[in-house]
């Protein structure tokens, strides 16, 4: 399992900026991060390397691509969620979302589409 891969909204961004543009030079990365995010280069690259550190991207001869994609990045994230706040049962976080939010007739048949699959898988 990875470790803390918790981002804030503003690295988030960030990070959203990699994975929409990768493989990318880290100069054009400094460019774009200023344009997008009104960012000094020290900031750039102070963020860079704690994402880095945290596995997500890497930066190798100045060129910075991702080590997971997004949708990986948000399935870890989803997964520390349900794991710390609900004791990594999907019924339970399931249940408490629904408790506020109803679904839709479209979204029940899009979750009994993925068990059925997923019961064909195992």
């Amino acid at each position: 399992m990875m470790g803390n891969m918790r981002l804030g909204a503003i690295e988030a961004k960030f990070a959203d900026l990699i994975w929409s543009n990768e493989p990318l030079s880290s100069a054009e990365l400094v460019k774009l991060a200023a344009q997008e995010l009104d960012w000094k280069k020290s900031t750039t690259y102070t963020v860079l390397r704690r994402l880095c550190e945290k596995g997500i991207f890497q930066n190798e001869d100045g060129t910075v691509t991702s080590k997971i994609s997004k949708q990986e990045f948000y399935a870890v994230q989803s997964e520390q969620f349900v794991d710390e706040t609900f004791d990594g049962s999907l019924p339970a976080f399931l249940a408490a979302f629904t408790t506020r939010k109803a679904l839709t007739a479209a979204e029940i048949a899009e979750i009994q589409q993925m068990i059925d699959s997923y019961g064909k898988e195992n």
